[in-house]
Order: structure tokens, then sequence, then C-alpha cells
């Protein structure tokens, strides 16, 4: 092989040989393996626009993405509201039907407004604690009339020394006639 001769003014492309003794030891394969990789890659324009590219790329897409999901979410949230709407308007379609029924009236009307037909008896179950075994009618509902006292409002009437309607009318006029003092 022929060497080139190097031109007046410029340097040799080639490197210098080193010798064994200033020559970097190397403590295992892996190193020596990631510095070639390392001194292997070029970059070129064609490499830094590409990373740029992508950078670019990521970082337009990626709010979007991000939009998109939460899109998908508000979908599955709305689809799942739907879905409990329907639900509840089949319960009040069936509880609608129910409430045709003349039966389920009658026995609602009974549970709940302690209503009774004609000719029966309905017993009201009360705590045994607050029957007062001294009422002299025997019912339970005498004594409870009694105790909230409805036949007799007060005994006495007492006049008051003020009269109230008078004081808000007279505050009505002042608020609508005086004018504001001027302040100091």
């Amino acid at each position: 092989m022929k060497r080139p001769m190097p031109t007046p003014g410029k340097k040799s492309p080639r490197k210098a040989p080193v010798s064994a003794s200033r020559a970097p030891k190397a403590a295992s394969s892996r190193p020596q393996v990631s510095t070639e990789w390392l001194r292997g890659m070029r970059l070129n324009t064609y490499t830094i626009t590409l990373l740029a590219m992508i950078v670019l790329g990521v970082l337009t897409l990626a709010p979007r993405v991000q939009e998109w999901f939460v899109l998908r979410q508000q979908v599955a949230q709305a689809q799942a509201d739907v879905a409990q709407a329907r639900e509840d308007v089949m319960n009040m379609v069936s509880e609608r039907k129910r409430w045709e029924d003349p039966v389920f009236i009658r026995s609602q009307a009974r549970d709940r407004l302690y209503y009774v037909m004609p000719g029966e008896v309905s017993y009201l179950v009360m705590d045994a604690n607050g029957v007062n075994t001294s009422d002299t009618s025997g019912t339970v509902g005498a004594m409870l009339a009694d105790q909230r006292n409805y036949g007799q409002i007060s005994k006495t009437i007492h006049e008051t020394r003020n009269n109230w309607v008078d004081s808000v009318m007279q505050s009505v006029i002042i608020a609508g006639i005086d004018e504001p003092k001027a302040a100091g």
C-alpha cells in the first residue's frame, strides 16, 4: 500500500501511534464497548433534524393525547349517567304501575295513613313506657291531647307595654322621610 504524502501546511489525517506504556488500560470490556459506540455515533444534520422532529411531535401531540383521554373519561361518565337514568326511569315506571293497582293503594293507605275499611278496628301499638296508667279516660289519645294542651292556649291574657306594630311603622316612616346628616 502506498501512503499518501502530506501536503505542506496541512496536517495528516492519521493519528500518531500511541506507545503501549501511554495507552489507557481497560478495566473491563463494557466501558470500552460504550465508548466505542459513542465514538461511532456521528451527529449530522439528518440525525439532528430527525431528533428535533421527534421532540416537536411529542410536544405537539402530548396535550392532544391528554385531552383525548379526558374526553374519553367524560364520555364514559356520561354513558354511566345515562344508564343510571334509564334504570331510574324503569323503576319509576314499575312504581307507577303499582300505584295503578287499587289493592296496592289500599295497602299503602293502611300502612302510611292508618286508614281502615268500614267495620274494621285498627290497633296502634305504642311504647309501653310512655303510657300513663293513671289516665281515667282509658285512651292513649286522650292522654296525649291533655299533654299537648290543645283545648286551652292560655288561662290569662297579658297586655304588652309597647305596641310593636307602631314601632315598626314609625321606623319605616322615619327611614323614608329623614335625610341623612352630613358628616362633620
